[in-house]
C-alpha cells in the first residue's frame, strides 16, 4: 500500500471541506480523484502529500516523496527548459553531464526535442505541462501526483495530452494519483476512479475502468459511454447527499 487515508476530515475556519474521506492507493495503481470544482479534491491531495494536516482521521504511508505536477507547471522563468527539468537531479547531486544526458534522452518522448534551450515564455501551455511532467518523472521511482495538470489548456490540446499521458503510463511502472473534474480525463487515465461529493466532500463511490487503450482513445465507444454514464450517476448521487 502506497497511501491509506481513513476518515479524514478538514475544515478551514467554519468552512467544512472534507468529511470522513477514506482512500487507499496500492503500488502501481492509476487512480483518479473526480469531483465537482471546489469540492476539496486539492485539499485531499495536499493532505496525502503531507502539505496539510487533517483535523481528524489518519494517513498512513503518505506521498511525501512523489513526483508532483500542480495545475501550473511552475517553471522558473529565468531558466531554460533543460535547466528547469534537471532540477530533481541537481538537488540529488547528480553530476552535470549525467543529469543533462538523462534529460536529453527523454526529450523526444515528451515532445520537447529541440526546445532544451527555450525559456518558459517561448513554450506553449502543453509544452510547459510536459516539461513539468518530465521533471516529476526524473524525481526517481516515486508515485506521480497530478493536480488537474491539463485543466487550463484548450480542448484539443487537453485531449492530445490526455492520450499522450495514457500512452506514457503504459510504459512507466508508476503509481499515478491525479485530481480532475473532467469525466473523460478520468476514464482515459485511470484504472480506478474515486468520486467525491460536493463540499463537504465524502466518497460517494468508486468505479473500476477496465477499458483497452483503443477504447480510451475512441472516447465515443459503447464501453467508454457506459463508464461515463456510471461516473455521472455517482456525481449526481453525491450532489444529492452533500451537506
Amino acid at each position: 500500500m502506497i497511501v491509506a487515508a481513513e476518515n479524514v476530515a478538514k475544515s478551514f475556519g467554519k468552512l467544512e471541506v472534507l468529511r470522513d474521506v477514506s482512500l487507499h492507493a496500492g503500488q502501481g495503481e492509476q487512480i483518479g480523484l473526480l469531483g465537482p470544482s471546489g469540492c476539496g479534491k486539492t485539499t485531499l491531495l495536499r493532505i496525502l502529500l503531507g502539505l496539510e494536516s487533517p483535523d481528524r482521521g489518519s494517513v498512513a504511508g503518505g506521498l511525501s516523496r512523489a513526483g508532483y505536477l500542480p495545475q501550473n507547471a511552475l517553471l522558473f522563468p529565468w531558466k531554460t527548459l533543460l535547466e528547469n527539468v534537471e532540477l530533481p537531479l541537481q538537488i540529488g547531486r547528480v553530476p552535470r553531464d549525467r543529469r543533462r544526458s538523462a534529460v536529453r534522452e527523454r526529450l523526444h518522448r515528451f515532445g520537447l526535442a529541440g526546445f532544451e534551450n527555450a525559456y518558459p515564455h517561448e513554450l506553449s501551455g502543453g509544452m510547459k505541462q510536459r516539461a513539468g511532467l518530465l521533471r516529476a518523472v526524473l524525481g526517481g521511482d516515486v508515485p506521480l501526483v497530478l493536480d488537474e495538470p491539463f485543466g487550463a489548456l484548450d480542448t484539443l490540446t487537453r485531449h492530445d495530452l490526455q492520450q499522450w499521458m495514457c500512452d506514457l503510463m503504459s510504459e512507466l511502472p508508476r503509481t499515478l494519483l491525479f485530481v480532475t473534474h473532467d469525466l473523460e480525463e478520468a476514464i482515459v487515465l485511470a484504472e480506478r476512479v474515486v468520486v467525491l461529493s460536493e463540499r463537504p466532500a465524502h466518497v460517494s463511490g468508486e468505479l473500476s475502468i477496465d477499458l483497452s487503450r483503443s477504447d480510451r482513445a475512441a472516447r465515443w465507444g459503447s464501453a467508454f459511454t457506459q463508464a461515463k454514464d456510471a461516473l455521472m450517476h455517482l456525481i449526481v448521487e453525491g450532489a444529492g447527499h452533500a451537506g
